[in-house]
Parts: structure tokens; sequence; C-alpha cells
């Protein structure tokens, strides 16, 4: 993990959310990752992170990727524990990109229409249990650019546009559902529902024709999760400017993220009282030196390095493992 980015980053949140939190939260995030406390290996190449000061604002760089990193190990997890009884599947949901005045109704009618397909009898006869994530993405650029082309290639020949042309859904927000399903382990035998079928199902749950794709497919665990767990918003979209920061903060506010349901709801329960500790890994790392670094003049400069107590090797090493890895870990 980059700790620098992150932190530089939480100065920028700092400066555009100034103004809607008290002076007690501020301060908060101001301080937030001001020391980082780890644990190393006797070479100093393998650190874990054991204490840093934390703002736990959803729009924190430092905090959200700390959250996602344990709610990646918790999926995992439980995905351990279901294995035997069910089949997953990867399933996104979109819709047409909305502009700044409709995002907080679109995400409303997201939410609406999520819970309308629900009850639908295809989904109600294969699906079993689903975590949701909501996701929302900034479109920043006025020219449709050859990677956005190469990755949306069917939608931009669809209008008659190529790489180069100016970019329809420039200075809109795109709303999405990133959906884990847990379903029958009969599925693709006795209860498959076609792709073509899932698209009607949102269509007609979203009560929109306009609507051209679904994506659903068998799911690829390691991808799978990390899409999953990761944020509701990149920092680099609403950290992009004070407007769309503005934006971004008025949909998400208050708003629950990610939602269990089904079969994983019980496991999350599960997870949350220790039950399911007997499938995490225990970490084999031998932790020798711990090193404290503080925040200063932008950079984290070690303050303090010493060797571990017996005691506290003792107490510190072969630990359950309690975060996944969902970007390259760096300092």
């Amino acid at each position: 993990m980059d700790y620098k980015t992150k932190k530089i980053k939480n100065q920028v949140l700092e400066e555009f959310i100034k103004n809607k939190v008290s002076e007690k939260n501020l301060n908060r995030i101001h301080e937030c990752g001001s020391f980082l406390l780890f644990h190393t290996d006797e070479r100093k190449e393998k650190k874990r992170l054991v204490h840093s000061n934390s703002c736990k604002n959803r729009f924190c760089a430092m905090c959200a990727y700390k959250i996602a990193r344990k709610d990646a190990m918790k999926i995992s997890v439980m995905l351990k524990y279901l294995e035997n009884n069910c089949q997953f599947l990867f399933l996104t949901l979109t819709s047409p990109n909305v502009t700044s005045d409709n995002l907080s109704e679109e995400i409303k009618e997201y939410n609406k229409s999520f819970e309308r397909m629900t009850k639908l009898k295809p989904f109600m006869g294969a699906v079993i249990g689903y975590i949701r994530k909501l996701e929302i993405v900034y479109d920043g650029n006025k020219k449709i650019t050859k990677e956005m082309y190469k990755k949306k290639k069917k939608y931009y020949d669809n209008l008659g546009l190529y790489a180069g042309d100016t970019n329809p859904n420039y200075n809109k927000y795109h709303p999405h559902f990133h959906v884990l399903l847990a379903v029958k382990k009969n599925y693709f035998s006795n209860n498959y529902i076609k792709r073509d079928t899932w698209l009607e199902m949102w269509r007609k749950a979203k009560r929109d024709e306009s609507i051209t794709q679904v994506d659903v497919r068998k799911l690829e665990l390691e991808k799978g999760v990390a899409e999953i767990s990761k944020y509701s918003a990149k920092d680099s979209d609403y950290l992009m400017s004070q407007e769309v920061f503005d934006v971004m903060y008025k949909a998400l506010k208050g708003r629950q993220i990610i939602t269990y349901n089904g079969v994983f709801k019980e496991s999350a329960k599960l997870y949350k009282k220790g039950d399911l500790d007997y499938l995490k890994d225990v970490d084999l790392t031998e932790y020798v030196y711990r090193i404290l670094y503080q925040w200063g003049q932008g950079e984290y400069v070690e303050k303090e390095m010493r060797e571990l107590t017996d005691e506290e090797k003792e107490r510190f090493n072969k630990q359950l493992i309690d975060e996944m890895d969902i970007e390259d870990e760096k300092y």
C-alpha cells in the first residue's frame, strides 16, 4: 500500500470536506495516518500495520482501503464456508449515465429496482443469497480515449462514435451494482438463467427498456472478491474537483453501500462471532522488529525502531490473517 499517496489525498479531502463536518471530525481527518506502527520481519521486507490513528470517514483514502481489505477477507472466508453447498456468480447491473442533479434519485431507484428484481420468479428460483455493492464512477473525459473505445467498443459503435469523438457521457455519473450471487448447487443443470433473461429481468425491474446489457459470469474468486469489496467511489474521481466531491458526498452520505442477504447474511453473523476463524490462514511471517513512522513535510519518516520483546513475539506472531491484499502493497 502506498501510504504516502493516500495521506496526500487525505489532505485534499480535508480541504473539500471542511464545510460539511464538525471541527472535531475535520481534525480527525487531519490527524488520520499521522503515525503508522509496523511489525516487520528480520530483513524488514515484510511489514504488517498494527496500529495507526484513523478517522473512519468513508471518503478517506487510507480508511477506505483498510475497510476494503477487511471486507475482502470476510467475503473470502464466507465463500470458503459456503462453497460445498453453493455455486457463485458475479453480476453487474447498469443503466444509462445520469447528470449530477439526478444522481441521488437514481441511486434510490436502483435500490427499489433491485428489490423488485429479487421478487421475480427466475431470481427466487435460483438465488439463495447475495452481497450487493454500490459503486459510482464519474466520467471526466471530454473525448473518447482509445482505452475507452476498446473497453466499450460495441456501445460506441452502436452510437456511431470512435476514439477521438466527443464523449456523450462527459460530466455524467455512472451508478451501478456489483452483486455476488450464491445460487443453488444444481444451478447450471436445473435452475440456469440465461444472460438474456437476466437482461430482461433488470429491464423489467428498472422499468427502462433502453438498458442494453448486463454482465453475469461464474465468479473468478480473487477478481470478484476485490471488485465487491473495493471502494464505492474512486478517490481519483471524487477528489478531482470540489464540484464532483460535493455531488458524490451528497449522493453517498448516510447510505448503506454494501448489503448482505440470505446465506451471506447468516454467514456474516458467524464471521462476526468468530465462528469462521478456522477458515482463516495463519500469518507465518516471523515478526522481529517494531518500526514507528510519523508524517511530516510530505513524507513518512522513521522515528523509532526496536526489536520486539520475547513476550511481544509470542503475542504477535502466528496470528490469524484478518485482511486480504486487493492491490499491490508497497511503502
